[in-house]
């Protein structure tokens, strides 16, 4: 969740892709069990992250979330340089940001029904072309920001498309699909830390329209990556989709809202983009900046980035029963990062807090990502991913707009150390729900039995005996 992501996050061999792929029976011929697929159909597999085809998307999630790290600076250098102020560069991020939110939901229906590998190559190609058309007029200097604006929807309505897919993607490639995540989180969180230090030199040494074409090429080899992808064919339990837009929408509604640890944390969620990331983003930087200086917060901004790393690192090692539970405890160090900045702490402390709450944050989205891609069928997963995405993005502009309002009103400092004590309580909450708490690992992902009931994946080899997996049923 989170974003960021992140990812931001199917299940057992490969979601159905619509009639089309139902009646081809796969995107590929099936390669046969192997540890060199990586596909987590059945228990005589080995557990495997590492594969040519898991590389291939490894390496287009970490080029996609570098170009994407890249973005923020080329925008607000561009932007400034040509006169405008930093109301249009927020507009600028917004025009982005806004599409995404109201249309990835539509866009989880889409990947559902289709081909995922087809649409991620499809929308990295428009980026393609969107960021190129940019460098453009930022080398030409003819700069409107309108143009930079739409320019900035067109991304966010492909992003909507290309992003479900993704939680789809991980479960068909890799048999430890918490491995798998693990090792996304840590790439993402590399280029986290990389792409800002990268377009700033490009902006140094170059121009905005430089990092603008660096931005477009990241796109270009993400869809090359996509392109040599091979993936496994359709799962056998997953069902096809011969209802209409509509009807797959509410659909993956019934789906989303019938399993309570799921619409659970996203409420929970909500909570925690309004009251503790959405303030802490902005006051953060205000507060280190004011009282140390803008080299200051980038250190703590490094510091942060490196705690996701280890995060990540954490995640590929643990293997808790309950992963949701030990996410919950994890999270609650992320209270300390917020805290350290209110109550006036020094650089090094702060930086050092920042370490610890990175690291929580991270082994939590981990955990989350592989619950979702572990207990929900193949054939919604990217629909629930979808509600997932939009759930968790749509409050975190509300917590940032109300941060200065806030901040007038009790002091940034404040409003920190209440972002530090909502974090705890935001954990409270997950760990007070049974379904949350409770819910046991699944080291594979669910199929559907010829019903179109879920089944756990030792249930889909051996249907005779059957295994708790703390998942709800749809209703």
């Amino acid at each position: 969740m989170t974003r960021t992501s992140s990812g931001q996050e199917p299940q057992d061999g490969t979601p159905c892709e619509g009639p089309s792929e139902a009646s081809r029976g796969s995107e590929e011929p099936d390669p046969g069990p192997g540890p060199a697929r990586g596909g987590p159909l059945d228990g005589r597999r080995s557990r495997s992250v590492w594969s040519r085809d898991f590389a291939l998307f490894f390496v287009a999630r970490a080029l996609a979330r570098l170009g994407e790290t890249m973005l923020p600076v080329a925008l607000a250098a561009g932007l400034l340089r040509y006169g405008y102020g930093v109301g249009a560069v927020g507009l600028a991020m917004a025009a982005s940001a806004g599409p995404f939110a109201a249309l990835v939901v539509f866009g989880g229906v889409i990947a559902d029904r289709f081909s995922t590998r087809k649409l991620m190559i499809g929308a990295d190609l428009v980026r393609l072309v969107a960021q190129a058309i940019a460098a453009a007029l930022f080398f030409a200097g003819h700069v409107v920001l309108w143009q930079v604006c739409v320019i900035g929807a067109v991304n966010g309505v492909a992003g909507a498309v290309f992003q479900p897919g993704v939680a789809s993607t991980v479960p068909r490639l890799a048999a430890d699909i918490q491995g798998a995540n693990g090792a996304i989180r840590i790439a993402e969180s590399a280029a986290q830390l990389a792409g800002p230090a990268l377009a700033g030199l490009m902006v140094a040494f170059a121009s905005a329209g430089g990092v603008f074409v660096a931005h477009a090429g990241t796109y270009a080899l993400s869809a090359l990556c996509l392109l040599l992808l091979r993936l496994p064919p359709a799962a056998p339990g997953s069902r096809p989709h011969s209802a209409g837009f509509r009807a797959d929408l509410v659909e993956g509604w019934r789906e989303f809202r019938s399993r309570t640890w799921l619409w659970g944390v996203i409420v929970v969620w909500c909570v925690y983009m309004i009251s503790v990331w959405g303030p802490t983003v902005p006051l953060v930087a205000t507060e280190v900046v004011r009282a140390h200086g803008p080299r200051a917060y980038g250190l703590i901004n490094s510091a942060l980035g490196a705690g996701t790393v280890v995060g990540g690192l954490v995640a590929l090692r643990l293997r808790p029963r309950r992963m949701l539970r030990a996410g919950s405890l994890a999270l609650l160090a992320f209270a300390c990062f917020p805290a350290s900045v209110g109550a006036g702490f020094g650089v090094a402390a702060v930086a050092g807090c920042a370490v610890i709450a990175g690291a929580g944050i991270s082994f939590w989205g981990v955990m989350w990502a592989t619950s979702v891609q572990t207990q929900v069928a193949p054939d919604v997963l990217n629909r629930i991913h979808a509600y997932d995405v939009a759930g968790s993005l749509a409050m975190m502009p509300v917590g940032q707009a109300l941060a200065g309002p806030a901040a007038g009103a009790l002091g940034a400092d404040n409003v920190l150390l209440v972002a530090g004590v909502m974090s705890l309580v935001v954990c409270a909450a997950l760990l007070s729900v049974p379904a949350i708490r409770d819910l046991v690992r699944v080291d594979g992902p669910v199929s559907r039995s010829p019903g179109g009931t879920p089944v756990p994946p030792g249930d889909a080899v051996r249907p005779s005996r059957p295994r708790e997996t703390g998942a709800r049923p749809p209703a």
